[in-house]
């Protein structure tokens, strides 16, 4: 699997609501009302992660989600990384 080219990486964000680049991966932080929402959004995708093959680095502080997402293997990020954020998306 090879990186996306910086110009599929562009079409792709604009179909990726609130992700952004930061540090050569795919950023977004979730907000929610309730550190228990939080967890459940992450123990929601822990499935979605397993199910691809593909894991996230996050972080949780109460009610925040914060992710970046690349695939290490390839050197950047990937369509493993687009499905990954657009499965996110879905779910937050």
């Amino acid at each position: 699997m090879s990186p996306l080219s910086l110009q599929e990486l562009e079409t792709q964000l604009k179909q990726l609501d609130g992700w952004t680049i930061e540090n050569g991966k795919l950023h977004r932080e979730y907000k929610f009302p309730s550190f228990v929402e939080a967890f459940g959004f992450m123990s929601s995708l822990a499935l979605v992660s397993e199910a691809l093959g593909h894991h996230p680095e996050w972080f949780n502080v109460y009610n925040r989600v914060t992710i970046d997402l690349t695939t290490h293997d390839a050197g950047g990020i990937t369509s493993k990384d687009i499905a990954w954020a657009t499965k996110a998306n879905q779910l937050g």
